[in-house]
């Protein structure tokens, strides 16, 4: 008998996102960020990426710590007409 892999559903929302603009953003941090309220990217401007983390773990535990980096660059791009391409990385963003 042979098991079949179970199908991940594809999160078409999260993908057709206004974050989904932001370089090497990912769709499961596009889903956190929807499911936190957000749908466009401008409404990340002056927010803070810790106090939005905290959002997260509060819904999400298990919410992996590099999304602390990834909603900082979203917070970067969000705040600057003319981000420096070094760093729209989450990478870059590391403590």
């Amino acid at each position: 008998m042979v098991r079949k892999k179970k199908e991940e559903k594809t999160d078409y929302e999260a993908l057709n996102s206004h974050f989904m603009l932001i370089p090497r953003m990912d769709a499961g941090t596009a889903r956190d960020l929807i499911d936190l309220g957000f749908s466009r990217t401008y409404e990340l401007a002056g927010r803070s990426p810790d106090v939005l983390f905290d959002e997260l773990r509060k819904r999400k535990p298990e919410a992996p710590r590099f999304k602390l980096h990834l909603f900082r660059m979203a917070v970067y791009f969000a705040e600057t007409d003319d981000p420096d391409p070094r760093k729209l990385c989450p990478e870059a963003w590391l403590d």
